[in-house]
């Protein structure tokens, strides 16, 4: 009995007749797939076109209600601000509308309001927000005369910095909370970071001086100059 055998070249050869062969007895799968990629490629473009959209529609109201803070319109940036958020949430425009809702509500003396704000916000806020959310938020509980909550958030606001004088100013923000709190071991820790860490910066000046007040010339204040 003769026996064949193929070559390589022919093994190679017989390949595409069976995904053909494949693809004839799956035609109504391969079908559907191609429908499939055919319609995720759509989907993908019309939530880009989307996203750009509301990008673009969220930036110019978020721009009214800046003019609107800018003059004082407190009422009127309220309103649009509030828009922005709860319309375009996710965008880029609603976290900034977020931080001047905060604002409208700390310039309307609606200081619980803009806490609540930015309570809810902070902690999710994108990284080139949390700084800025963190420290608003220290302000409003100052305004609150809430000095202990108020020293927290301006170390979150510190840590989530994202440049160096950021961070020193948001220490000296909490140290100053800190010892309205009267906290002066929690206050020294902030204004000696500055110190050792950030000595570039335009905050080392006072924050040498407070560590001097606080340690009266003492310990870690002996290298201090008044």
């Amino acid at each position: 009995m003769a026996t064949t055998i193929s070559t390589p070249a022919q093994t190679a050869a017989a390949q595409p007749s069976a995904l053909t062969e494949w693809f004839k007895a799956h035609r109504q799968a391969a079908t559907y797939a191609g429908v499939v990629v055919a319609l995720a490629a759509g989907l993908f473009g019309w939530n880009l076109l989307s996203t750009r959209t509301a990008e673009r529609n969220a930036g110019s109201q978020l721009e009214q209600g800046r003019l609107a803070l800018d003059s004082k319109n407190y009422p009127l940036a309220a309103s649009v601000l509030a828009q922005v958020v709860e319309n375009y949430a996710g965008t880029h425009a609603a976290q900034e509308g977020t931080i001047l809702l905060a604002q409208v509500r700390l310039a309307q003396g609606q200081t619980q309001q803009a806490i609540d704000v930015l309570q809810r916000y902070a902690p999710k806020a994108d990284n080139d927000f949390r700084a800025q959310a963190y420290g608003l938020l220290g302000a409003a509980y100052e305004n609150a005369a809430k000095a202990k909550d108020a020293a927290t958030a301006y170390e979150q606001a510190a840590a989530a910095a994202q440049y160096p004088f950021l961070r020193a100013q948001f220490l000296a923000d909490a140290g100053r909370a800190w010892i309205a709190a009267a906290d002066t071991a929690k206050a020294l820790v902030a204004y000696r970071t500055i110190v050792q860490q950030l000595d570039s910066t335009s905050a080392v000046g006072e924050a040498k001086v407070r560590v001097g007040e606080l340690t009266k010339g003492a310990g870690g204040g002996s290298s201090v100059r008044k």
